[in-house]
């Protein structure tokens, strides 16, 4: 039986109403799917859109329409928030080639105008806060050195949760060809890794 802090367990919290359950989701999934984001993001929307706010709207759908989600297997969630984030980035793609000034309302945590909104539980120290912005600046780093193919593998297999089928789907290869890319890019995301860590 799954325990309560898994995804599992925290997504069967947040369906029999505990609120604080979805702070800590949040919490386990924010720092994966800022790295998604920011590559998804593109140069041009980078400019003009926050990573930050593209996590707020994409959770708060994500809870928005919990009932719709199951669970298959230890990626799904993840793999479902990653198309939720990809459709908040287009909306906000077409939102921006419309050059309209003003963003449409966003769905926000519980407020005055929202009170049935979720209610967050950042038990997150301004230390823990910097400590968690600067491993995502340095993992940043590191994938912005790969090459752009190696990159994507990484993101699909170990942000996404991709298998190495749904890789060669989506990236219009072969497992075979795949499964040696993500090794190559593996390899040399370790070296840079190992290169950071040299004083």
């Amino acid at each position: 039986m799954p325990t309560r802090t898994t995804t599992f367990g925290l997504i069967d919290r947040i369906r029999n109403g505990d609120r604080e359950a979805f702070s800590l989701l949040f919490e386990k999934y924010r720092p994966r799917l800022a790295v998604l984001v920011h590559y998804r993001l593109g140069p041009e929307l980078r400019g003009l859109v926050e990573v930050d706010d593209v996590l707020q709207e994409t959770f708060l759908r994500a809870f928005r329409d919990l009932s719709q989600f199951t669970y298959r297997s230890p990626g799904s969630f993840m793999n479902w928030l990653s198309t939720i984030a990809a459709h908040v980035l287009a909306d906000l793609a077409r939102f921006h080639a419309r050059e309209r000034r003003h963003a449409p309302e966003l769905v926000r945590f519980r407020s005055a105008s929202n009170p049935d909104g979720p209610e967050p539980v950042d038990s997150r120290t301004p230390s823990r806060l910097l400590a968690e912005q600067e491993g995502v600046r340095s993992l940043l780093g590191r994938l912005d050195a790969l090459p752009e193919d190696y990159r994507e593998a990484i993101l699909l297999a170990k942000v996404e949760g991709l298998s190495t089928e749904e890789m060669a789907q989506r990236m219009g290869r072969s497992r075979e060809s795949v499964s040696l890319l993500l090794h190559r890019a593996v390899k040399r995301f370790r070296s840079l890794e190992a290169e950071a860590q040299q004083p």
